[in-house]
């Protein structure tokens, strides 16, 4: 019984393989010594992304005055992340005159600062307010200091402060509760 589960487990594996290589090659162009193709092109993305620490990531975190401070923690590989995005993206149009400042932060693995996570953040239109932060190094610490409910144990996860005010949104956000989560702060 073992020998045939493993075989099965194989042979879909092997399969899987085959057909990821014909989608690669499929997509690949030939380049020799006399293409001029512009190589430019085929370059990584370069990373225009700013790097904070943990401890700066809590000073941010710990702001208080009268700029409404929206900070969304998430990862390109998180759907629910991806859904909401266009609604802060909204909010970041509406409230471009206001004291509001929205910021995501990636908590993406660093192997893919430099080329993922940018080319995401570009793709979304978000990337002048990303910032990337090594969420290996967040401990029980860092969230005891931050925050009431999260421990980092899932996201999209959202902090909202200003002054002494703040709110917690661990999980997905709609749009209408975003707009009243924003709307009672800047009260």
């Amino acid at each position: 019984m073992k020998k045939i589960i493993l075989s099965t487990l194989l042979i879909t594996a092997l399969v899987s393989c085959k057909k990821e290589a014909e989608k690669t090659e499929d997509n690949l162009t030939t380049i020799d010594s006399i293409d001029t193709q512009n190589t430019a092109e085929r370059e990584p993305v370069i990373n225009s992304l700013k790097f904070l620490s943990t401890k700066e990531t809590s000073d941010y975190l710990q702001k208080k005055n009268d700029t409404l401070y929206i900070t969304n923690f998430f990862a390109t590989w998180c759907g629910p992340c991806v859904r909401e995005i266009p609604y802060f993206k909204t909010k970041i149009e509406e409230l471009k005159d206001k004291p509001v400042k929205i910021t995501f932060v990636s908590l993406d693995q660093k192997e893919i600062w430099n080329t993922e996570v940018p080319r995401f953040t570009t793709q979304h239109g978000i990337q002048n307010h990303t910032i990337l932060l090594d969420g290996q190094l967040l401990d029980a610490n860092f969230f005891q200091s931050n925050f009431k409910q999260w421990d980092g144990g899932a996201i999209p996860f959202t902090f909202m402060r200003r002054g002494n005010k703040t709110d917690e949104t661990l999980g997905m956000m709609s749009e209408s509760q975003l707009n009243e989560k924003i709307s009672s702060l800047l009260k």
